[in-house]
């Protein structure tokens, strides 16, 4: 069958603007890899980085003229985009099969399903669900109830299939269709992940289930249980042979120098983590990668001796969840697996004995007892840290969370607009503080952090990859600055600065 995979135009988010980087989606070019390797005609259409308009995408859709079209998304607030995707495809034709994927729609399913310009749903890991599904689609009598983690209609009543074992062996997996996408067009910053970034990822799901996060349920093992989902977390990795391979393509084919690894936990193992790093010190590249990383499995591996072989094969830029600066306020959130003290021993390390690191970390702001000194005290720890950069984020319930149904059940989701869960819009207010008072916090906090001091560190570093990301780290925070200064003095003529923003050329 003729399968187009696409990524629609999108609004762009707060932190990203016309002249920074769009990052590849993972996604599309593993689901592309397999579905061709089952003899299926794919395509992929990533608007983004082509710029590519809705009314050219209309036209595009018309001259491919495909049996089935696939999108998804991982992020609520891009989710309407999806949507409107999938009701443009059915205002060209009402026989082209639409199929909705990604964290949201599956945490979502039973939603979802009811509109009716979607006609299947593939909840979880999509690879072998989709093959299955389309290949089910070409015949001539199909019958759907036999095919796991699906949801869909029949005769008038919505169907959602029993769940899917995962994929225990990653490396069964076809090289993602790299081809399929413009390569040229990813990594094309300045300064952001440069140069010449490139997502790619060697693990899936976590070891641990932070009440906040979607993405371990949506890679977790399901069971159905007396009528309820039990989720469990499960970390699965391809082999570092598989993934070394996958670097030689990037790198050898399309020139990709800066790997940016969107697996949720980079570093869970510490065998896999030593062989990874002396691997690629082996090999004569010259790479630099990023990676969200538990800062607990950077100690074990420092003790090692590993972390340093990883910093000598080219690991230059690390996320770390810090989240807050009390283990009470971690406990609450589930991540009792580090200390406040196992925090601060581990930016000791990073910043005394791996000055070319640059280090990210994000913190949650909003908690239930939230107050103005509980706030500013995150910056002042941030500051303690001596993190390069810091990233606070409101507390923001997203689908399929246990953050998600403790707020529903609650019933403060009653009025929420998927388009605010943009980690920077407050969407929940605490027992102290209202979401306006939250998001002007937000702004101090940013302010007290990112001052001349903190510039002139990062723009004199000797290290260049360093300099670059503190450019782009200022550039961004100078223009939401700028935006939440105007919100200050006139309200209402304000853009508040955590809202999307249209591209020029998002109609065209």
């Amino acid at each position: 069958m003729k399968v187009l995979l696409i990524s629609p135009p999108r609004h762009y988010w707060p932190f990203i603007s016309e002249g920074d980087n769009f990052l590849l989606p993972q996604s599309l070019v593993c689901l592309a890899a397999v579905l061709r390797k089952d003899n299926h005609i794919v395509k992929i259409i990533d608007c983004m980085p082509q710029k590519i308009g809705w009314k050219s995408l209309k036209e595009a859709i018309k001259k491919e003229a495909p049996d089935i079209i696939g999108a998804g998304e991982n992020h609520a607030l891009y989710a309407h985009e999806v949507t409107k995707l999938f009701a443009m495809t059915k205002d060209i034709s009402a026989h082209i099969i639409t199929i909705a994927g990604g964290t949201h729609f599956s945490a979502l399913a039973q939603d979802y399903i009811k509109n009716q310009n979607i006609d299947f749903i593939v909840k979880g890991e999509g690879e072998e669900t989709l093959k299955e599904l389309i290949t089910e689609i070409s015949k001539t009598s199909p019958s759907y109830k036999n095919i796991q983690n699906i949801a869909f209609k029949e005769n008038g009543n919505i169907i959602e299939t029993p769940f899917r074992p995962l994929i225990e062996d990653l490396d069964t997996l076809p090289l993602p269709a790299y081809d399929l996408v413009p390569m040229a067009e990813y990594g094309k910053s300045k300064y952001l992940f440069s140069p010449g970034g490139t997502t790619i990822h060697h693990s899936r799901g976590c070891s641990s289930k932070c009440k906040f996060c979607a993405f371990w349920v949506q890679m977790a093992d399901k069971k159905e249980v007396n009528g309820q989902t039990i989720s469990t977390p499960k970390w699965r990795t391809k082999s570092v042979a598989k993934t070394i391979t996958e670097i030689e393509l990037l790198y050898n084919n399309y020139q990709k120098e800066c790997l940016v690894f969107v697996d949720e936990s980079f570093n869970i193992s510490q065998n896999w983590n030593q062989e990874f790093a002396e691997t690629l010190i082996s090999k004569p590249f010259n790479i630099k990668y990023f990676a969200f990383m538990r800062l607990d499995f950077i100690l074990r591996d420092e003790k090692a001796g590993i972390f340093e072989k990883m910093i000598k094969s080219g690991l230059s830029h690390i996320c770390i969840g810090v989240e807050r600066s009390k283990d009470q306020d971690l406990n609450n959130f589930g991540k009792n697996f580090y200390s406040n003290q196992e925090t601060v021993e581990c930016f000791e390390i990073l910043n005394s004995k791996y000055p070319s690191l640059f280090k990210q970390a994000t913190f949650i702001i909003g908690t239930k007892d939230e107050t103005k000194e509980s706030c500013l005290a995150q910056v002042d720890f941030a500051k303690k840290l001596k993190v390069d950069f810091p990233a606070f984020h409101p507390l923001t319930p997203v689908p399929g969370t246990e953050l998600w149904e403790e707020e529903k059940k609650a019933g403060n989701l009653e009025n929420l607009n998927f388009q605010d869960l943009d980690w920077a819009t407050p969407i929940l207010p605490s027992q102290y503080l209202t979401r306006d008072e939250i998001l002007d916090l937000i702004y101090i906090m940013n302010k007290r952090f990112l001052n001349f001091k903190w510039l002139f560190k990062g723009l004199f570093s000797k290290y260049t990859y360093k300099r670059r990301m503190y450019i782009w780290w200022f550039t961004v925070s100078l223009r939401l600055t700028l935006d939440s200064l105007i919100r200050f003095i006139n309200p209402l003529k304000a853009k508040i600065y955590t809202k999307l923003e249209k591209p020029k050329w998002y109609n065209s």
